[in-house]
């Protein structure tokens, strides 16, 4: 069997990979790296031992749908701390970028869209008063 250790990256097509960057930097705490490697095309992007690589999308590029109602995946999802997702739903708040609360019974999590839309999750397992009010 063989012995996976986590998710490195996840690449995605965004409409404009500066504004991407920014967004990503900005509300989430990423880190630009390699710069020098790849001139910037992909941007990658990376906090902790999670990178997203950013490609330019083809003008005109129509966004998958975020729900099962087409294969492929539908959100992607990070763990915080409970502290970690309070302060981050403060945050988003404070930035007028909307998210959708909901209770998983074993945890508790945040929705919500990056500039093209694409759907991303915030999550905490440690549920007790885990919901900003």
């Amino acid at each position: 069997m063989l012995q996976l250790e986590g998710i490195d990256h996840i690449a995605l097509a965004v409409s404009d990979t500066e504004r991407s960057a920014r967004w990503y930097v900005e509300v989430l705490g990423f880190e630009r790296k390699n710069d020098d490697v790849w001139n910037g095309r992909p941007i990658f992007l990376a906090k902790g031992t999670t990178g997203i690589a950013l490609f330019q999308a083809h003008e005109g590029a129509p966004l998958v749908g975020s729900k099962s109602d087409h294969l492929g995946m539908t959100h992607f999802a990070f763990r915080a701390s409970h502290a970690e997702f309070l302060k981050t739903q403060h945050d988003l708040k404070s930035r007028a970028i909307n998210f959708e609360f909901s209770d998983h019974t074993i945890s508790h999590s945040i929705y919500f869209s990056d500039p093209d839309g694409i759907r991303l999750e915030i999550t905490t397992y440690e549920v007790k008063d885990a919901k900003s009010n």
